[in-house]
């Protein structure tokens, strides 16, 4: 039985007794603040599958760097290392839980004019959130269906008013797409979606 993702999901599969993860080092690489977590969830439930009653099941992880840490803590099942790993380094770097994110998303047909408009809006930005202003950078999936996109972040520490940000955000972006003549620009705000 070959899948892809099916056997995470937690379907039971009879007589399963070896599982392989091919290229472990997509998910891991995966530029996402969240990719370690992902890949950890992901190796153990997949593991989980086989040898589920009677048989003895084996798991091989396909990898060019098996002493990753991600690698390590799914192997030995060290989910307590894991956590402590992940959220010593969101406080450090200032990521969810001990922060908002306000992911806003710029589109155009046009590359340039998209361009132009998200320096301008991140310009505009950083005026009132300076260095919590994050872009604007490509997302990894820079275009569909003929339009380019671009996000911007906004990090938000706890207790700074979501309401008032988003109030900010919206005003700014309102007259930096009229005074700027970026026509046509969609603008779409996502809070913790990231």
């Amino acid at each position: 039985m070959i899948g892809t993702q099916m056997l995470s999901k937690g379907l039971d599969f009879n007589h399963v007794s070896l599982v392989g993860i091919l290229n472990a080092d997509n998910m891991i690489n995966y530029p996402d603040f969240r990719s370690f977590e992902r890949s950890f969830q992901m190796i153990s439930q997949v593991s989980g599958r086989a040898g589920r009653r009677e048989t003895k099941g084996k798991v091989v992880i396909q990898t060019y760097r098996p002493q990753h840490s991600v690698i390590r803590f799914a192997i030995d099942n060290n989910y307590k290392e894991m956590y402590d790993t992940q959220i010593l380094e969101r406080r450090n770097f200032l990521y969810p839980p001990f922060c908002r994110i306000i992911k806003i998303t710029l589109k155009h047909k046009d590359k340039d004019l998209l361009n132009a408009c998200a320096r301008e809006l991140a310009s505009a930005y950083r005026g009132k959130f300076g260095k919590r202003i994050l872009g604007p950078e490509y997302p990894t999936v820079s275009r569909i269906r003929s339009f380019y996109i671009k996000d911007i972040l906004v990090k938000l520490e706890k207790g700074v008013s979501l309401k008032n940000a988003k109030v900010h955000l919206e005003a700014t972006t309102e007259k930096t797409l009229k005074e700027k003549a970026f026509k046509g620009v969609r603008v779409i705000f996502d809070v913790d979606t990231v």
